[in-house]
Order: structure tokens, then C-alpha cells, then sequence
């Protein structure tokens, strides 16, 4: 069984995430820092179809001394790591010039320097074992900017950056680096957003509608399959067309 560690795999889309990935035969290593109910029951719902096949690590990734232990740890108690998913993220909706700096460095710190720490570390064991599958949950926001989340999407924007270059460093290792960068998502994220303002966005999208959580699932679960094998380097958009 190939196992895939998940980001913030205790709720909303790295829940979602999880679940797929074990439907479709990966065993998933939910890395949070505490497990939540939704989290408790898709593991017991996962062990009665397929044992053992749905785990939970606890870890706070914004204690950066503390990720090469977890790797350390996770690689000794579950053999070779095939996959990471890096969707673990803070996002706060304040206009730069509000914004605490506290804050500002959470964000980077949660949303940057983590994924790219926790990546450096398995992506060594990947090399290690003769390859691997990256995949970073970026956003539109990276390359479409949105008011009141500049910091948000410079967080997501070094993401895409990261996934290009470190594409072109792992390549002949036989590592494979993508990105998924979701639009507005049907979630408790846009539960924030005023009705009129998601109707907004739904009606500037080409499909009138906004993606679900489920189909950024389906995109992570395709870059991690046999199918995407040559894909590298590559930012996957799925925003039901809003940047279309």
C-alpha cells in the first residue's frame, strides 16, 4: 500500500482529500494538530473497508524544529513515503495595512516556510527510494489577487513558484511536483463570503457555479495516480472556470 501523507487532513478539503485517497487504495497519514469527530469517523469508517488504511499523526507544522523528527518518525513507522500533500493553511481576511505583524508571519510561517521544510525532508526519503508525488494546494488567489488577502496570496503564490522549480530539481530522481490551486470552494472558507458576493463569483465563473470541495479531490487523486506519470511542474486550476 502506497502511502500519502496529508496536510490538515483533520477537516474541509484535506479531510476531503483523505477520504479519496483512501477509497482509491493509498494509505493516508493524516498530519494535524488534533484530531477532530469528522476525522475519528472516516477513520473508523475506512478501517471497517480496508484496516489500517487511514492514520492520524498529531503535529503542529508551525513548530519548524519539529518537522524533521515527524518524518523521521513517519518514515520508520509506515516504510517508504510515495506522496505529499502540502493543504495544511492559515488565511486571514485583513487589509495589509490592518494586518497584525504577528499575523503576517503566521501566515507565511503556516503557509510557506512549513510546506517547504516538511518538504525538503521527504522529498530526500523519496529520493531515497527511487522517486515519489508532490502535490501543493496553491489557490487562484496566487495569480489573481484578491482584496483584503494580499499576504494569503503571496503565501500562495511562492507555492506555485516552489512547484516550478522544485519540478526541475527532483525531475531525474523520478519525483513529480504539481500544484492544485482551487477557486472560491463550496466550504466553511466561503461560508464568510456574503451570499451575494459567492452568487458574484458563481456568476463570473464559466460553469455559473462554484467547484466542490470534492472535485479538487479528484484533481489531487489524478496527480498522484499512474495517469499524470509525466506530469511535472504544473499548476492544475479548478475554479468551475472563474479564471477562464
Amino acid at each position: 500500500m502506497r502511502n500519502v501523507i496529508v496536510t490538515g487532513g483533520s477537516r474541509g478539503l484535506g479531510m476531503a482529500i483523505a477520504r479519496r485517497l483512501t477509497g482509491a487504495g493509498y494509505r493516508v497519514i493524516a498530519v494535524a494538530r488534533k484530531e477532530t469527530n469528522q476525522l475519528a469517523s472516516a477513520i473508523e469508517e475506512a478501517d471497517r473497508d480496508n484496516p489500517g488504511s487511514l492514520r492520524f499523526v498529531p503535529c503542529d507544522l508551525a513548530v519548524i524544529e519539529d518537522i524533521s523528527k515527524l518524518v523521521k518518525t513517519l518514515r520508520k513507522d509506515f516504510g517508504p513515503i510515495y506522496g505529499l500533500v502540502n493543504n495544511a493553511a492559515v488565511g486571514f481576511d485583513s487589509v495589509l495595512a490592518l494586518m497584525h505583524n504577528s499575523q503576517i508571519e503566521q501566515l507565511v510561517r503556516v503557509n510557506t516556510l512549513s510546506p517547504i521544510v516538511l518538504t525538503k525532508y521527504v522529498v530526500r526519503s523519496m529520493m531515497a527510494d527511487g522517486g515519489g508525488r508532490i502535490v501543493n494546494v496553491a489557490s487562484i488567489i496566487g495569480f489573481t489577487g484578491y482584496s483584503g488577502l494580499s499576504v494569503y496570496g503571496a503565501t500562495k503564490a511562492s507555492l506555485i513558484g516552489f512547484t516550478r522549480s522544485l519540478a526541475r530539481e527532483v525531475g531525474r530522481m523520478g519525483v513529480n511536483v504539481n500544484a492544485v490551486a482551487p477557486g472560491f470552494l463550496d466550504t466553511e472558507m466561503t461560508q464568510g463570503l456574503e451570499g451575494e458576493q459567492r452568487q458574484q463569483i458563481a456568476r463570473r465563473s464559466a460553469l455559473r457555479r462554484l467547484p466542490d470541495i470534492d472535485d479538487v479531490a479528484d484533481a489531487v487523486e489524478f496527480l498522484l495516480g499512474d495517469k499524470a506519470k509525466s506530469i511535472t511542474g504544473t499548476v492544475l486550476t479548478v475554479d468551475a472556470g472563474n479564471t477562464a
